[in-house]
């Protein structure tokens, strides 16, 4: 064995050179990498390589035997035959990696959509098609459908999903509102004008936040950001001064819209109070002829009856 490490280890010196000088010519005959340089090559065979022969040369010595022929004749094609093997390992990493950074982001494209979908649940949220209105929609809905539409173009879907439920809301307190009054009473009628009323806040608080969101679609924050990140004196006072208005319009316009949306979500909770204050009206007649009450009562009297019939027969 000692003398095959010594044999690899001299074949495999000898051929220090001539890798060197195919891998000065052409670098990606000498090297596995994609993008191999001369300065890769000159470290690979003038460095890594001569440092692996002499270190496996000093271990073959101390057994005292001379260096093998089969030995030699592996250190000849060692470099040959490593490098082939080498590329594939490389490829395989190389597909590795993409595998699981495409399944990483898979799974965080997953994960987003699952946020999305569970912000936008809450008891079964209906979204709005914003390429087309729904069908037989009134005109708060097509209002609703229209400032969904322009939240989508400023890029705010966040803004857009509270949209989706301000119309489930209104859809949902309509139906109770009509399962409990007919539509020529003056209660529903009355109820109707409020809920629409409520909802068309919502639409104007909607159009707003689309127009102010467009007012600063065209300001990138992180690029702001990243300038402001630098040193003092990389940065004219001008354009520090100016970047840090940028800032300010910002952040003084998501402000703005969260206090809007905060207005619509006092809205959105006014109209599930009004649903579930809507869904308690008794509105028809009771089908029972007694009261639950009084139901319950009699039923006991009859049970005690048919305990004292059953026990004066035994007599």
């Amino acid at each position: 064995m000692l003398g095959f490490l010594q044999g690899f280890a001299y074949g495999l010196f000898v051929t220090c050179l001539p890798w060197c000088l195919v891998g000065l010519v052409n670098p990606r005959l000498a090297l596995p990498t994609d993008n191999p340089t001369r300065f890769q090559v000159l470290f690979r065979y003038c460095l890594l390589v001569p440092f692996i022969s002499t270190v496996l040369w000093l271990t073959s010595l101390w057994g005292g035997f001379g260096p093998s022929l089969g030995g030699w004749l592996a250190g000849l094609v060692a470099v040959g035959v490593s490098l082939p093997v080498e590329r594939g390992w490389r490829r395989w990493r190389a597909r590795r990696h993409q595998r699981r950074l495409r399944e990483r982001l898979e799974a965080e494209a997953e994960r987003r959509r699952a946020e999305r979908e569970r912000e936008t649940r809450e008891a079964g949220v209906a979204e709005l098609d914003p390429a087309h209105p729904p069908a037989d929609a009134d005109d708060l809905i097509l209002a609703l459908w229209r400032a969904k539409q322009a939240l989508l173009e400023v890029r705010r879907p966040n803004l857009a999903t509270q949209v989706d439920r301000c119309y489930t809301r209104y859809c949902h307190v309509m139906a109770v509102l009509g399962a409990r009054f007919d539509s020529g009473e003056l209660a529903f009628e009355r109820s109707q004008g409020l809920v629409r009323e409520v909802c068309l806040g919502v639409v104007d608080s909607f159009t707003s936040m689309a127009a102010q969101a467009r007012g600063v679609m065209g300001l990138d924050e992180a690029y702001v950001r990243r300038r402001l990140s630098q040193e003092e004196g990389q940065l004219a006072i001008e354009e520090r001064i100016a970047l840090k208005r940028r800032l300010e319009l910002i952040e003084e316009t998501d402000k703005r819209l969260r206090r809007l949306a905060a207005r619509n979500e006092s809205a959105l909770t006014l109209l599930d109070d009004a649903a579930v204050a809507l869904a308690r009206v008794e509105t028809g007649r009771p089908q029972a002829s007694l009261a639950t009450d009084q139901a319950l009562e009699e039923l006991r009297r009859f049970i005690g009856r048919a305990e004292r019939y059953s026990r004066s027969d035994r007599h």
